[in-house]
């Protein structure tokens, strides 16, 4: 398993995208260190698991012939 160990100031939003290039993973993160859920802005030292995520996609990216109708 991966981790990060945060400095001064990190947040959830800026450490998804430092790690996986995109904040949209922040709640993969958060959820995989559920005991900080409470923390907005860590203090240094903070050791987190890093999970692995898959690139999710969203209907909206998908051309038309491969969308859902309903």
């Amino acid at each position: 398993m991966r981790t990060y160990t945060t400095v001064q100031g990190d947040k959830w939003d800026g450490i998804a995208y430092k790690l996986y290039g995109d904040t949209k993973f922040t709640d993969a993160l958060i959820s995989a260190n559920f005991q900080y859920r409470m923390i907005y802005i860590f203090s240094a030292g903070t050791v987190l698991e890093i999970p692995d995520v898959e690139e999710r996609v969203s209907a909206e990216s998908l051309p038309p012939w491969k969308r859902v109708s309903g």
